[in-house]
């Protein structure tokens, strides 16, 4: 695979729960490297369609391509493998609020390698220091602030080195300069990893800091109605609602 080439591809995918159509008929594709934000008003299929990215759902019809092995097809060992590929920071943080930051990051490392747990914990840590956490290896989730605490979820997405990282809204919820720092740490762990990251996010402020491109779901049409740089739709897009959208102006309720 190339540098520029896609690591992901998202072919003819139509999801939705039971009888409900949320999406139809979708195809992008995610070039290595990249940011690429998916974003659009609520209800348009957001978190859907990550949740079929990262394997929890199963998708009417279509395919999710990760480096070129269908993760809707694969199972059993197959499965697993590729979804060690990517790490997943949830919306939530969803830490083991029993269990200590260093514990928390350490525990997918002894679970899926076989590595001893001394090595899994002094791994954890060098984790913790790369998001700006080191020191606080004993607290516990409920000891942090907000913005703390979605770092510590950020170090355990990156604790099996994962060249893929999914990001469903990591700003909710957090005041605008905590926001900030955590753009600023996103793009230092893309820059010095190389990770390609994929985040879900309707934060104006981060999609224009950390954005490479962005697709853009509309819940009335069901579809992406627009794709490239946010900057540049936000200026140039034919499509009105895309604009405002961008620029936060006279929005139409979605």
């Amino acid at each position: 695979m190339s540098d520029n080439g896609p690591i992901i591809e998202v072919r003819d995918l139509t999801v939705g729960y039971q009888e409900h159509l949320v999406l139809r008929n979708i195809n992008f594709s995610v070039r290595n490297g990249e940011i690429f934000v998916i974003l659009g008003g609520s209800g348009c299929g957001k978190s859907t369609i990550l949740k079929h990215m990262i394997g929890l759902m199963k998708p009417m019809r279509g395919d999710i391509l990760i480096k070129g092995e269908s993760i809707v097809t694969a199972d059993g060992p197959e499965r697993q493998r590729l979804m060690r590929q990517f790490g997943v920071l949830y919306q939530s943080g969803a830490l083991f609020s029993s269990l200590t930051l260093e514990e928390n990051i350490a525990l997918p490392i002894e679970e899926y390698s076989d590595l001893p747990a001394d090595v899994a914990h002094a791994i954890a840590k060098v984790k913790l220091s790369l998001v700006g956490l080191q020191g606080f290896e004993r607290y516990s989730p409920a000891e942090l602030s907000g913005g703390m605490r979605k770092r510590a979820a950020l170090a355990r997405a990156l604790a099996l080195d994962p060249e893929i990282l999914f990001l469903d809204e990591p700003s909710a919820g957090l005041d605008p300069i905590t926001s900030a720092g955590l753009d600023r740490l996103i793009l230092s762990i893309r820059d010095s990893l190389n990770s390609t990251m994929v985040i879900v996010t309707h934060e104006l402020d981060s999609i224009y800091t950390v954005a490479d491109r962005v697709i853009m779901l509309d819940a009335h049409q069901r579809g992406i109605v627009a794709e490239g740089a946010p900057k540049e739709l936000r200026d140039h897009s034919p499509n009105r609602w895309v604009r405002e959208f961008l620029s936060r102006s006279s929005l139409r309720q979605v």
